[in-house]
């Protein structure tokens, strides 16, 4: 596999970032997740790890070096990561498990396959143009898939982060998976929370995709940081752009050729003070061990 990535997160305005964010590949086979946590101080965070780091390490068990079947990997997975949120809340006896969003995309044999919950988003841009999006589990999409709200109703409108589906919550998530999707020589994959794509929406994605993605989405970052203003929520992005194995070597491109047969390359958001907190939100060094060993405990009783 040959492909550039990017990732980043970013906490905006808020008191603490309950993004989370990773991608992880074995040599031929890469998958990409992306998580928005909602509950109250620490929960959300504790959502998004639990989702995030649990199917990381599912793939990295499975990937040998590809996935036998990712629509039945991204099924069994977010179910039992949906799992693992509820078993977390039932040991902290929570009044209400913390829930996230989830996008998660496998890409292997020049094929793409993603599932999601949620209002978290994947895009695929082909020579400027959306050639495949996720649809919003919202209210607000409901209603524009009504007819009762237009787009630009849509992007003002006072609910339009109430979602119906997610990972942990009370009620069993609503998980919608894609068709195998070819890729072809520079499409661009992006997986991003709505901190992001609300404040540029589909224009400022398309523009992302259009260059190098090394230099175009930290721009687009800092474009919906400026827009999202004294509100701006927390904003994460994982872009990946594809090139055929025949195309000659590009600057910050990875190969994945020599990789050893059972080995992994991966970045993965941890749980920890390095996320830019506010003060009224940072964490004694106990605090981030007990919660890391919680998240640990939640994931090890759903693991292989």
């Amino acid at each position: 596999m040959k492909f550039t990535i990017y990732q980043e997160s970013r906490i905006g305005k808020r008191k603490s970032n309950q993004d989370r964010n990773a991608y992880c590949y074995s040599r031929d086979a890469l998958l990409m997740v992306i998580a928005d946590g909602m509950g109250g101080h620490l929960h959300g965070e504790v959502a998004a790890q639990i989702a995030v780091q649990f199917i990381v390490q599912t793939f990295q068990s499975e990937a040998t070096p590809t996935i036998a079947d990712p629509v039945i990997f991204l099924s069994q997975t977010l179910n039992r990561a949906h799992s693992a949120i509820l078993d977390y809340a039932f040991d902290k006896d929570l009044p209400e498990a913390p829930r996230t969003t989830i996008v998660a995309c496998i890409v292997q044999d020049g094929d793409a396959y993603w599932a999601h919950a949620g209002d978290s988003r994947l895009y695929i841009v082909r020579r400027g143009h959306v050639v495949a999006q996720t649809r919003d589990h919202s209210r607000v999409q409901l209603m524009l898939d009504q007819g009762l709200i237009d787009a630009e109703e849509a992007a003002r409108h006072p609910g339009r982060n109430r979602i119906y589906s997610c990972l942990g919550g009370s009620h069993a998530p609503q998980i919608d998976f894609s068709r195998r999707f070819a890729l072809r020589d520079g499409d661009v994959i992006a997986l991003c929370t709505d901190g992001l794509w609300g404040p540029v929406g589909d224009i400022g994605v398309i523009r992302m995709a259009g260059s190098n993605v090394m230099a175009s989405a930290p721009r687009l970052l800092d474009e919906a940081e400026i827009l999202g203003g004294k509100t701006c929520d927390n904003l994460s992005l994982i872009t990946m752009c594809w090139h055929d194995d025949e195309q000659p070597e590009q600057a910050d491109s990875v190969s994945t050729r020599t990789l050893a047969l059972n080995d992994f390359t991966t970045r993965l958001d941890t749980f920890d003070r390095g996320r830019g907190a506010t003060k009224e939100f940072d964490l004694t060094d106990d605090e981030i061990e007990r919660a890391i060993a919680e998240i640990n405990a939640a994931i090890s009783k759903y693991s292989k």
